[in-house]
């Protein structure tokens, strides 16, 4: 197959300076909670997404010198010449599949606390620090030698980055992660010198250090700015009109315009709240401003999408940042006309909480994210089957479908048996919950792939027990059964059940999700969960015209949401939606009418009165399959069955990423050696300094 003419726009090379891209497709830079711990994890993440067709393949945030830096977090560094080795084994492979190879330079500034080196931080004024915390310590005011050194640091960084190979070097000033965002930005900068006031002072810095850079590398390396068009606070901050003011006046200075909003969970924000290409109006205009390159994000996964960018005159590059992880090959399935194979990114952010975790990133739609050098892992592809073993797999949610996928592609016979009419498990409930219907791209994708698998059979409506299955003769098992929620309140709050008298109307996510409603009009949701499901099960219920409680024993709802950068946004909803927000209380016991509530912190008991209680609490996983086959080992040599293993939710239940996850590596260890208590996964280790 070959590409459609209509894409053919996008795979037009484009001039950035020096260099050039050999197509539009533009992998702007992201954190992947890799960095300098795992120098050869991310330099083979990188090289795959060359292998996958992007023209340009940057970076995450490199941080350029010791005064900033960001821990805990765990991004690159280019602090002295001993960081070069890892950024140039980076810059090589993605320079093997003729990639252009791109370095965001940052000096945090007043986002970094440098809690590792213990200097005092720096920014534009005498402010607290700008980080994800409430650290008690603020950034000093940079004098003219603080500038002086800065403009210095950077263009050393420069230099060297240059040295390692990489063809576009970027001047950052976005996402509340910059020094230059700082002066840029009135919130933080307040002062009365040159660099401060008026737009030309406030922007100074920006042409300054872009001039430093050009200077420093800009004959061989392309110079790109990457800046925030809007920080979402009106004139009290960076905003649009402004922006395009500063990209007017220094129009033709850099060799490209990289275009964010800020902060970051403005511009990476959730498919829950946000739909594809939503920082079109941010970006609209700037390219009559500058005769450079422009590029922008917006979770675009349509090509149809991206080919409407470029003809509207809205943007030069498609930007992808989490697409590009959901599906490295976008690209190259692009151009051989193989549209229906993308991997569309779901936009629920986990990869993003694996940098906010410190851990390596991973992908709901992508298991392999991560797992590329460490487990050798592809995207794409996976080695041939080991033998000509038969795999049943029970239960076609997100793991079950997933190890079907894998396997077939492998090229194993395999059956896969779903206890109802309808594929996808949880995905196939939660989807049609309020704003997570794109979620459903989990089940859609594997859905397609195995409808063109000969080797894969699904069998509907298929409930199975332990008796048929040792009738069938598979080799091996996977249960994949899935897990239900609690209605016994066990969860953090309560290790034991939870009192709850008779007569108390008591409804559980799995029952709303099947569509049953509280018969009591005043609902309250108890969330010992702490993820999404609380906060959308809340939603779901005022928009159904129910008085809802929202109780949470943590400070703040959904509180694990901070790691997917929207927990903002989902209180903010809840209280526009006129939901009763009560935390740091958890349900201790109900009664018909009366609902007990227990202080956090003192453990002091309060009642009130309650209607229907909707427990958002643990799971249990459906695991008397497994423990049904287990317990007739003795039977499996005379029905020739080799192994039962128990997948996703059923073994353990977590998120859907850690389900789709566990399918993967099913398929991965399907008929593979048993490695005992040795590592499953490759790991390097610092080298020890002598002395």
């Amino acid at each position: 197959m070959t590409r459609e003419s209509r894409y053919d726009i996008l795979f037009e090379p484009v001039k950035i300076g020096p260099v050039t891209a050999k197509n539009r497709f533009y992998q702007v830079p992201h954190c992947n909670g890799l960095g300098y711990r795992d120098p050869s994890a991310v330099a083979r993440m990188r090289g795959i997404k060359g292998e996958g067709g992007w023209a340009v393949i940057c970076t995450e945030q490199v941080e350029i010198h010791h005064t900033s830096e960001i821990t805990p977090f765990i991004e690159l560094r280019l602090w002295d010449d001993r960081d070069m080795p890892a950024l140039t084994k980076m810059a090589e492979a993605i320079h093997e599949h003729d990639a252009l190879a791109g370095i965001e330079l940052a000096y945090n500034g007043m986002n970094g606390a440098n809690f590792y080196t213990r200097e005092v931080p720096l920014g534009p004024s005498h402010l607290p620090i700008a980080t994800f915390t409430y650290d008690p310590l603020q950034a000093r005011a940079m004098d003219h030698q603080d500038i002086r050194n800065l403009r210095r640091w950077h263009k050393n960084a420069a230099i060297r980055a240059k040295k390692c190979g990489f063809d576009i070097i970027y001047v950052y000033a976005a996402h509340g992660f910059s020094i230059l965002q700082h002066f840029l930005s009135r919130q933080f900068n307040h002062r009365t010198d040159e660099y401060g006031g008026s737009l030309e002072n406030r922007m100074r810095l920006l042409r300054e250090i872009t001039e430093d850079t050009k200077e420093a590398v800009g004959d061989t390396s392309a110079v790109a700015i990457r800046i925030a068009m809007d920080e979402l606070i009106g004139t009290e901050g960076i905003h649009k009109a402004e922006v395009m003011e500063v990209i007017e006046r220094m129009a033709e200075v850099p060799d490209l315009w990289d275009l964010t909003l800020s902060d970051w969970s403005n511009d990476s924000r959730t498919s829950r709240f946000t739909e594809e290409a939503a920082e079109e109006p941010f970006v609209i205009g700037v390219k009559k401003l500058t005769s450079k390159p422009i590029v922008g994000v917006g979770r675009f996964t349509s090509p149809d999408l991206m080919v409407r960018q470029i003809k509207s005159g809205i943007l030069d590059l498609i930007g992808a940042a989490r697409p590009s992880i959901a599906d490295p090959f976008i690209p190259k399935k692009i151009e051989e006309g193989r549209i229906e194979d993308i991997r569309e990114c779901i936009g629920c952010n986990i990869c993003v909480s694996g940098d906010l975790t410190m851990s390596p990133s991973r992908c709901t739609q992508n298991p392999a994210m991560g797992e590329e050098w460490r487990k050798g892992w592809h995207p794409e592809y996976i080695r041939p089957k080991d033998s000509d073993s038969r795999i049943l797999i029970v239960g076609a949610g997100p793991a079950g479908l997933e190890a079907a996928r894998a396997l077939g592609v492998r090229g194993y016979e395999v059956a896969l048996a779903e206890a109802t009419r309808e594929l996808g498990g949880r995905v196939a409930r939660e989807s049609k919950l309020p704003g997570l219907s794109a979620w459903g791209r989990v089940r859609d994708y594997r859905a397609y792939q195995l409808q063109k698998m000969t080797n894969v059979e699904i069998f509907y409506d298929s409930a199975l027990d332990a008796a048929q299955i040792l009738e069938f003769g598979y080799d091996h098992v996977a249960i994949a059964t899935g897990a239900s929620w609690r209605r016994d309140g066990i969860a953090h709050a309560h290790l034991k059940p939870m009192p709850i008298a008779e007569g108390v109307e008591v409804l559980t996510p799995d029952d709303l999700m099947a569509g049953k409603r509280p018969m009591a009009r005043e609902v309250t949701v108890f969330d010992d969960d702490h993820y999404y499901m609380g906060s959308v099960l809340a939603e779901l219920l005022a928009k159904d015209n129910y008085k809802v409680t929202f109780v949470t024993a943590s400070v703040e709802v959904s509180n694990w949401s901070r790691n997917t950068m929207e927990q903002h946004k989902i209180q903010a909803r809840l209280i526009e939606l006129g939901v009763e927000i009560i935390t740091n209380q958890a349900v201790a016991a109900v009664a018909p009418g009366e609902i007990t509530l227990r202080c956090s912190y003192t453990g002091r008991e309060t009642s009130r009165a309650g209607g229907a209680l909707v427990l958002v609490t643990a799971r249990l996983p459906h695991d008397q399959l497994y423990l049904d086959l287990t317990a007739r080992q003795s039977d499996w040599a005379d029905a020739g069955l080799k192994s039962v293993k128990g997948i996703g939710d059923a073994w353990a239940p977590g998120t859907i990423a850690i389900a789709v996850y566990a399918g993967r590596r099913f398929a991965e260890e399907l008929d593979t050696p048993d490695i005992g208590d040795a590592l499953p996964f490759r790991r390097e280790i610092a080298e020890l300094l002598q002395g």
